[in-house]
């Protein structure tokens, strides 16, 4: 039972975490250069740096990464308190692209998908090391070739973490015999508070929302987790995710401490508003469209979109001016 348990879970996991690095390496290197600059001249309004933050954390897929930024960037003076509330709900929203796109269950493509981008991405190398010919139309191919290598890295990343997913999804069977699991499933029946703690306490050990959203729809599509349950999971993964900006933030300054308050605030408070909701949440997901995978990616994008949007009107009271200024005098 162990082997049939555990060892499909650990090589998933190492799989799908491995896939998860390389996508945020390559699409980092990708944007990297970019991203300094954009955060900066795309906060003059929380609305802008709500759409700002929302299309580059879609892009490098990873809102801790956008989040530990935006800390390192307030206690470094680039960026003040008031500016990078938007940022802030943003992060939490473009993230939802890779639950989505997991959703959709191309685990069959990872493989072909995995070895086309793997070729891809021979054929930019050799490229960007072919020598000079002094002709306009090489010239081109070896500028065009060093971003392309890191677009197919983070396609074959992807791939990894849909292979990963796969391998995740075949414990099933052995985990409906297990009777632990049914123990657990037994209690967060009566209460959603165990998915909810199951999913933060897992996603702070992991460091990565995404990592335990994707088991969980890995399991909710096998059938040993119900949907209801695998939402309270994915909210609990949201508060799980502070744990890394908290950490970024300990020994900066007052105002990146804020800054990691507010996600802390933000992630906690709206996931226990959710929790009650846990019902109608599912319900509205299944409408969307579907299996058991798909409805927690969707409800993860619900509860992300409604929070940041909802509070988005606060972030234009003067309170937070007056308290970036209490702060710095």
């Amino acid at each position: 039972m162990i082997r049939d348990l555990l060892f499909p879970v650990i090589y998933g996991l190492v799989i799908f975490l491995a896939g998860m690095k390389l996508m945020e390496a390559a699409l980092a290197r990708l944007a990297g250069p970019l991203l300094t600059r954009s955060l900066h001249k795309a906060t003059s309004t929380p609305l802008k740096g709500l759409i700002a933050s929302s299309l580059l954390s879609a892009l490098l897929q990873s809102s801790t990464a956008v989040t530990v930024l935006t800390i390192g960037m307030v206690n470094a003076g680039l960026l003040t308190y008031a500016r990078t509330l938007g940022i802030i709900l943003g992060s939490n929203i473009g993230t939802c692209l890779t639950t989505e796109l997991i959703g959709l269950q191309f685990s069959s493509m990872a493989a072909p998908l995995l070895v086309v981008s793997l070729c891809m991405w021979a054929v930019a190398v050799m490229l960007s090391e072919r020598p000079s010919q002094g002709s306009r139309l090489a010239d081109a191919v070896r500028r065009i070739s060093t971003p392309l290598q890191f677009i197919c890295l983070a396609v074959a990343g992807f791939a990894m973490v849909l292979w990963g997913i796969a391998v995740m999804q075949s414990v099933g069977p052995a985990l409906q015999a297990s009777g632990l699991f049914r123990w657990f499933l037994d209690h967060a029946a009566t209460s959603a508070l165990w998915g909810l703690a199951a999913g933060a306490c897992l996603t702070a050990m992991l460091h990565s929302s995404a990592v335990v959203i994707g088991m969980a729809m890995g399991l909710a599509s096998s059938g040993v987790m119900p949907p209801a349950l695998g939402i309270a999971v994915v909210l609990g993964a949201n508060i799980g995710t502070c744990v890394t900006a908290v950490i970024a933030a300990i020994g900066g300054s007052a105002s990146g401490k804020f800054v990691a308050g507010s996600h802390v605030v933000l992630n906690v408070g709206g996931a226990l508003l959710f929790l009650p909701f846990i019902q109608p949440l599912q319900s509205l997901s299944a409408w969307i469209g579907g299996g058991p995978a798909a409805q927690l990616a969707h409800a993860q994008t619900i509860f992300n979109v409604v929070c940041s949007l909802g509070v988005l009107p606060l972030c234009y009271l003067p309170v937070w001016t007056r308290l970036e200024q209490r702060l710095q005098g």
